[in-house]
Order: C-alpha cells, then structure tokens, then sequence
C-alpha cells in the first residue's frame, strides 16, 4: 500500500472510529462463515472492533456443522415449519458440536501473538447464561423436543461485561429455568439480544457482497419494507443463499424494534467488515429504518462540514470564498445532505425578498457521492422552497458549471438582470455567467 493511500484510509474512517466508540454491536457469525477459511480474519476484526472502544456481543451458529455431524453418526434430522426437531439422539451430537465451536472461538478471541493484529492486548471472553430459553412445545401434532426459543435476556449481565471492556460470546444452546437446555437459532438470538439491549447495530454474513440486484451489484441501502418484498422473493428460489435470508429476516425484526442500523457483509470478502464500518460508502447492504442520508436544514454546528465540502471548489475557482464567520452568519440559508454523521453537500438558497427572487449558491457535494445525483436533489429542494416564498425567479452565478445549469433549464441572462443588490456586488473581474431559472413555469412536482 502507497503511503498517500494508507494516510488517507485512516483520515477516511477517523469520522467512524470516533462515533462508533462506545456504542453496542452485536455480530451474528453463522455457520457458513466459521466453516470458511477467512473466518479466523473475521474473528481478528471483531477483536479489532473491541480495541476501538466497541462493545461487541458475538452470536455465533453452527447449523451446517450440526448437519455434517449429525450425518456421520446416521442421524437424519426431522424439520417441522424450517425448524429442527432435536430429540435426545440429535441434541447429544449437537451440544458436542457446539461446546467445540465455543472454545475454538474463545481461543482464537485470546490470540495475542506479535504475527497478529492484536499483539500485546488480552481480551476477556465471556460466556454464561446470558440467554434463558424455553421450549417450542408441540406444534400441529409435532413435539420439537430440545428445540427452543428466547425466554429472557439477561440485559444487566451482558452490559456489565461490555462496560468491563470483555466480549460475550453466545453460542445456539442455551439453559432454561428447569435446568434443561435447548437448541436456538443464532439468528433469534442475536435478534432478542439486538433488541433488549438497545444496540446501535447488528451485524452478519453471507455468501455474496451483501443482497445483491438483478445486475449482480449489492444493494447499499435497504427499507424492512423493501426487505421484505426481496426476502418473499427469495423464498421462492431454491438456491437463494440461506444465511442471507435468516439475517434479512432478522435484520426486519431488529430495526421495526429500534435497532438503528443492520449491515450484512461477505464472509469471502477479507475485511469486508472493517470496509462496512469505516469507509464512506461501505462494501455491503445495510438495512434501516429511515435512510442514512437525511437531507435537512444547516445549523452551526455544521459549519466545519460545509467548509471541508467548499474550501476545495472555492481554491479552484468554482466557488466564491467565504469566510467562517461570514457562514455563521448565513447558515439559515443553507440545507445539508447528512451521510452518517458526515456532511456530504450543501447548497444556500440567498433571498432577495424586495424583488421576489432567490440566488442558488454554494452548492457542493464530496467527490465520492458526485455520482448519485445529488446536485440535482439540492438544486429540486431549493426550487420548492424559493417557490413556497413566492419568488418568481431563481438565479445563479457560476464560471466553471455553465452546462450543468443549462442542463436544469436555467437561461443565460445579463448581469443587468441581477436584483439591484447582487449587482452592486458583482465582480466584474471574476467575470461570472448569470444564469435564471423562471420558477413560473415549473410544475409543482419538479
């Protein structure tokens, strides 16, 4: 890696090591991915996180491994509604499996060798009856015996490790009050967990670089209600990706019960967990409530995300400099796209009430989010709000970005065209093209 981009890929994710610092995640390792190579580098990252200051719950899932050992025993499972019926037999094997899986996990959390990302450190693994189960029961006639499901959380008893700086570890068993165990899903665990803890996420992996479009693309963003239509969809194709489908499903249920954000990963990917969380656009799907992006109006406290958005455009010419204390003062009149905490473009809407028109200005978008459109979403904004303060025309002032405002059906007009008090202002050595939008003429659905 060149100097420049390993500088650079630590001033990218400053801004995401800082806000997720202190906040609750809790990471669903299923199945499929501990059975691949990378896992081991998965493990290392969730390590990574907790040096971060990240509090991590780590569910992890066993299911192709119950059906692999299962299978060399001669015991066939029974499945009811998708659901395993573990009987004595299969609950035998399966407690073997698991107790396993949860020290290999353990011992892979403790590695500390210089040869590894978290040389020097020690990091308390935790287990226990975090989770209480009950059993399913008999449902149409079927007992599912062993199989359970989430009775209570101990909410207390995991804080208090996540605020000890220790990771808690969770595996698919889980003990009840009767002093029996059960078989659960990690998914549902991690869910209950998600939920009665009030984490600012949960995480997961699959196969493929998140859910993927009919191009083969991962979707970046997605509504529950949008996920819910993709996952009846992929109910009806045999070879959708399992472990893609229990975490979408999960991932409906978290947010629709306040988690904030869902993010599902590739388990094939190296890093692709580190990438979701502190890069600019993520390498995955996340699934939320209310989009990332909020566009908004600007408060002070937004000021330094708006000069690091036009510093850059204002040295090359596109825009005119304004000072920090001049955006102070005009910071109503700007509107914010908001990505995660980081400001990502604005434009101000100038008001010019006496002669009922409106200056377009200082629109800016960061260089990695240029090709989304959001020029033109700004642009709509302002246009319906200088339309709801009755103004009837709105003009521009620009000497690089000629075309792009033709393109929105702005029309060169003469600096005589300007209001009175923007053409006292004009600089005439800058030599800008003034360009008017005819608001009159726009429909009210521009």
């Amino acid at each position: 890696m060149r100097t420049t981009e390993l500088v650079d890929g630590f001033r990218q994710s400053t801004p995401y090591v800082n806000a997720h610092r202190g906040k609750t995640f809790v990471v669903m390792l299923g199945g499929e991915a501990i059975d691949q190579s990378g896992c081991r580098s998965i493990i290392n990252d969730v390590a990574l996180l907790t040096s971060l200051g990240i509090k991590i719950v780590l569910v992890f899932g066993a299911r192709p491994q119950f059906n692999v050992a299962l299978e060399q025993v001669g015991i066939t499972s029974q499945f009811h509604n998708e659901i395993r019926v573990t009987d004595n037999a299969t609950f035998e094997v399966i407690k073997k499996v698991a107790g396993a899986m949860q020290f290999d996990i353990t011992a892979r959390l403790s590695t500390s060798l210089s040869s590894t990302p978290m040389s020097g450190s020690f990091l308390n693994v935790v287990s226990g009856n975090f989770v209480i189960a009950q059993p399913l029961g008999v449902d149409e006639g079927v007992d599912y015996h062993h199989s359970g499901r989430v009775r209570r959380v101990d909410v207390a008893g995991i804080r208090h490790q996540l605020d000890n700086n220790g990771i808690v570890l969770l595996g698919p068993i889980a003990a009840s009050v009767t002093g029996e165990s059960f078989n659960l899903t990690a998914e549902e665990i991690a869910t209950q967990v998600a939920l009665k803890l009030r984490a600012d996420k949960m995480l997961g992996f699959c196969q493929e670089a998140g859910i993927l479009d009919e191009n083969g693309e991962a979707i970046a963003e997605l509504m529950p209600n949008e996920a819910e239509q993709l996952l009846a969809s992929y109910r009806n194709q045999p070879d959708a990706c399992l472990s893609a489908t229990v975490f979408l499903q999960a991932a409906i249920d978290a947010c629709r019960g306040g988690v904030h954000r869902c993010h599902l990963v590739s388990y094939k990917e190296d890093g692709a967990l580190l990438q979701e969380l502190f890069s600019l656009d993520g390498i995955g799907t996340q699934i939320a409530p209310q989009s990332s992006e909020q566009l908004r109006s600007a408060s002070i406290s937004d000021i330094t995300g708006i000069i690091n958005l036009i510093r850059p455009l204002e040295q090359q010419g596109y825009l005119v400099r304004r000072s920090r204390e001049q955006l102070e003062i005009e910071i109503e009149q700007f509107t914010v796209i908001e990505r995660d905490g980081l400001i990502i473009a604005c434009a101000a809407l100038y008001p010019f009430a006496d002669e009922q028109v409106g200056e377009f200005a200082s629109l800016a978008v960061h260089p990695q989010y240029r090709d989304a459109d959001r020029g033109s979403f700004l642009l709509r904004f302002i246009i319906n709000k200088a339309k709801r303060a009755g103004y009837s025309h709105l003009f521009a002032l620009t000497t690089r970005s000629i075309h792009w405002f033709l393109e929105q059906s702005f029309e060169l007009v003469t600096v005589d065209e300007l209001p009175e008090k923007k053409k006292a202002l004009y600089n005439y050595e800058r030599r800008s093209k003034v360009l008017r939008l005819d608001l009159t003429k726009l429909s009210n659905n521009r």
